[in-house]
């Protein structure tokens, strides 16, 4: 019984661990190109096929051109790309990770995002996206 009870606890930190390293790589990875951008990042990982990021790819293109100069949004098809998907240790898609102007992971959610909680989280986050002006139809 104490062998199977080993057992398990092994396993688990064996899982924590994996599930640890792949979130530091995601980190660690992250920087290169999103940090010389000097923009906030906001990475959508999920797929073409999948619901949920269906409905999220009408709000990050309303959020890249609404905040163009502001915000950079990069969607990342998992299913398509594998490896990118590992790379960012993502679990369930969709995923998004918002990083700051350095490359740095700030706040990862995983579900569909409304437009207005992404907006306030980056809000929570210190960062200030100014409003795009609203058209006047006179």
């Amino acid at each position: 019984m104490k062998s199977v009870t080993r057992l398990r606890s092994l396993l688990l930190v064996a899982v924590c661990l994996s599930m640890s390293m792949a979130n530091l790589r995601a980190v660690e990875a992250a920087p290169g190109a999103e940090a010389q951008a000097a923009l906030p990042l906001l990475v959508d990982l999920g797929a073409g096929r999948c619901i949920p990021c269906k409905l999220m790819a009408p709000i990050l293109a309303e959020l890249e051109k609404e905040y163009a100069g502001q915000l950079k949004v990069v969607f990342i098809d998992v299913w398509k790309n594998r490896a990118e998907g590992e790379r960012y240790g993502v679990l369930i898609i969709p995923t998004q990770i918002f990083f700051d102007t350095t490359g740095k992971e700030r706040f990862r959610h995983e579900g569909f995002m409304a437009k207005k909680d992404i907006l306030a989280k980056w809000e929570e986050l210190g960062v200030e996206l100014k409003a795009p002006p609203t058209e006047n139809k006179g």
